[in-house]
């Protein structure tokens, strides 16, 4: 069976139906029979299926694909718009999960309490990218950033999504879109050029960063994911490790590094799973924690000089 990329747009959503409109403007692109009744297409290995609203509840979008098709869908991509009360323009990449939410609650924008999909090995790469294409044709009153693992759907694939931000106003951007489209088309390598950012066996034993601490917006995976062969894994916001007392602390914060970890090794196999801790975030009994519980489970502990000394020589780049 044919293995495919799948990039699921949402129809009700004018960022995400932008994004599309310049994708289905670059060569290669022809439509196939409706996937579910819904609009589809097919480029090279990859497909675009135009969903309804509610892309956050749209759960298991990689086994529907099979199971209509046969094709079996290694990764999906999210053209999306971003919302942010900040408002400030902002295009973004992010992995999805709500590895702290109480495995008894119902997350409120989707996913599956206690569980992260595994994150797309293409985030740091096409962090990468999206800082090359942004700077050669610079849309002044935007921003870049990546920002930490949240929302739905459920997935069993790699996912991430790809967003112009923050608000209505901003959503329709036409440049915005056409830029992230072009992130998407060079990113899977439908320019006929190698793709950016897929792992494969030939990477075993490189580093993948998990980030633990920090605001919404990732600063420390923001840095250190500019830097030459990267790759980044879940990035966990200091609110996705809630604690309780230092006499009570709860059991969340474990079922949180428990997801990401395991999703992370499940989007690369035989990667070395690394942690970087930012101090800040965390009261000292909080921090001695997790660093006893990350020994516990035999996972290092970098700071960020250190292991940008361990990516040196990890050439990943196409």
């Amino acid at each position: 069976m044919a293995e495919v990329v799948l990039i699921a747009v949402n129809n009700d959503d004018i960022a995400s139906a932008n994004q599309a409109k310049y994708l289905l403007e670059m060569d290669g692109w022809q439509q196939v029979p409706e996937v579910e009744s819904l609009p589809s297409y097919s480029n090279q290995h990859v497909r675009m299926w135009f969903l309804p609203n509610r892309i956050l509840w749209q759960d298991d979008l990689d086994k529907r694909w099979e199971q209509a098709t046969g094709e079996i869908v290694n990764e999906v991509i999210f053209p999306s718009r971003h919302a942010a009360k900040s408002g400030k323009p902002c295009l973004t990449l992010h992995p999805i999960g709500v590895p702290h939410h109480p495995l008894d609650d119902e997350p409120p924008f989707g996913g599956k309490s206690g569980f992260a999909p595994p994150p797309n090995p293409r985030i740091a790469s096409w962090w990468r990218l999206l800082h090359q294409k942004w700077n050669a044709q610079a849309i002044p009153e935007f921003s870049l950033s990546l920002e930490v693992t949240h929302h739905g759907p459920i997935l069993n694939v790699p996912s991430l999504f790809i967003e112009v931000g923050s608000t209505e106003p901003y959503w329709p951007n036409e440049e915005a879109a056409q830029l992230l489209a072009e992130v998407i088309h060079e990113g899977l390598g439908l320019n006929n050029k190698p793709s950016h950012g897929e792992w494969h066996s030939s990477f075993d034993g490189h580093p993948v960063l998990i980030t633990l601490g920090g605001g919404h917006y990732a600063p420390k995976a923001n840095k250190l994911a500019l830097e030459p062969n990267v790759w980044l894994g879940h990035m966990l916001a200091n609110h996705s490790l809630p604690f309780g007392t230092q006499e009570d602390p709860g059991t969340l914060w474990k079922q949180s590094i428990d997801a990401a970890l395991s999703s992370t090794s499940c989007a690369y196999p035989g990667g070395q799973i690394v942690c970087n801790v930012e101090k800040k975030s965390f009261k000292g009994w909080q921090r001695q924690l997790i660093y006893a519980y990350l020994e516990d489970l035999g996972i290092e502990v970098v700071k960020s000089n250190a292991f940008l000394e361990m990516v040196k020589g990890c050439q990943i780049e196409p």
